[in-house]
Order: structure tokens, then C-alpha cells, then sequence
């Protein structure tokens, strides 16, 4: 008799663990599979760079550890995204990280508070994943509106900086870059040295 209680009671906490693991295991798989596919085939698809990965992959995990774990002593929703505020706020202060670098890290952080705090199934977590990976495919392939990049350069031609000579600038920007540059700001002129810190505004060819 005593025998067959334990065997009911290991059925129960197998059958409960292996519920709890499905639900683990199912939203913690969409959730790399979108943050992959955001890194890998939308980011590096885009901007070449490899250094961030771990940094996108870590707040991510993190962030989907803690809300789940979280979650279990009934966090409130506010709760929740005080933490993912807290978390989106993180700088690094060896390095500094552009705009696009935290936009990515912010959605890195959002994929992974979606997953693990919503109340929807696996499916529906996918769905929401979709759209939002979508949406960021869509707005960085440039087919809403053409897409600007920009670089920081000196520049030395510093007689062509001035207001009625701007074709020109344009001109020698174009051929000595091979960038189809449309407009430019001056940043910091250096008389001394005859320089200045231009910034330049181009569309991918």
C-alpha cells in the first residue's frame, strides 16, 4: 500500500514537472529562435558586426530567466516592466553603444519579457514574435522609405565648407568616398589645421 502511494505521488510530480518543463522549454524556444532570427538574419544582415552577439543574446536569456522565474510568485505586469526598464537603461561604460545598437538591445530585452510573461500559448507567443520581427525587417529593408546611413569624417578641403560652394563639396565628397552622399553637416571646423569633422548623409547603392 505504502509502495503504491509513492508510485501515485512520482506519477503526480512527473506528470506536474513535465507539464512545467513543456511550458519552460516551448516559450524559451521561441524566444531564441526570434532573437536569433533578429540577430543573425536582420542585424547582421544589415550592419556586418559580430561583437554584439553575445550582448544581444545575453540580455535577452537573462531577461527571459528572470521575469519567468519571476512570474511564478504572481509578479505584477508593472513589476514586470519595471524590470525590463531597469534592464533597457544598462549602458556599458567601456563602450559606446550607437542609437541602433540599444534599439536592438531594447528589442533583444522585449522579445524576451513577451515570451516569458504572456499569457498566451506557444503559438500566440509566435505570432507576436512575427509581427515584431516583421515589422523591424520591414522598416530596416528599406521599403517604407529609402534608408539614410551616415558617417563621421575630417575632412581637409576646408575652402569648400562654405554655403555657396555645397555642390561642390558634394561633388569631391562623391568621388573621393564612391558614396552617393545627398547632404551634409558640419560638425567642427580646426582653422589650425585646416580640417573639419563633417558628418554625411547617404543611401546604399
Amino acid at each position: 500500500m505504502i509502495l503504491l502511494q509513492e508510485l501515485v505521488s512520482d506519477t503526480e510530480t512527473f506528470q506536474w514537472f513535465d507539464k512545467v518543463s513543456f511550458k519552460f522549454l516551448s516559450r524559451f524556444l521561441v524566444d531564441i529562435v526570434a532573437v536569433f532570427i533578429l540577430v543573425r538574419f536582420i542585424y547582421f544582415r544589415h550592419y556586418r558586426r559580430t561583437d554584439l552577439f553575445l550582448t544581444f543574446f545575453g540580455f535577452n536569456i537573462i531577461i527571459f530567466l528572470i521575469t519567468y522565474l519571476l512570474n511564478k510568485v504572481e509578479m505584477s505586469m508593472g513589476a514586470a516592466f519595471g524590470l525590463f526598464a531597469v534592464f533597457s537603461m544598462l549602458r556599458y561604460r567601456t563602450e559606446n553603444i550607437s542609437a541602433k545598437d540599444m534599439t536592438y538591445l531594447f528589442f533583444s530585452i522585449a522579445l524576451g519579457l513577451i515570451t516569458a510573461i504572456s499569457k498566451g500559448s506557444w503559438d500566440d507567443l509566435g505570432i507576436m514574435c512575427l509581427i515584431l520581427l516583421g515589422l523591424t525587417a520591414l522598416l530596416e529593408g528599406g521599403w517604407l522609405m529609402k534608408k539614410e546611413n551616415t558617417k563621421i569624417i575630417t575632412y581637409d578641403k576646408i575652402q569648400l565648407i562654405t554655403p555657396e560652394r555645397r555642390e561642390e563639396l558634394l561633388l569631391d565628397l562623391k568621388q573621393r568616398t564612391g558614396l552617393n552622399i545627398h547632404r551634409v553637416n558640419i560638425q567642427e571646423i580646426d582653422f589650425l589645421k585646416d580640417a573639419t569633422q563633417i558628418t554625411i548623409f547617404y543611401y546604399e547603392n
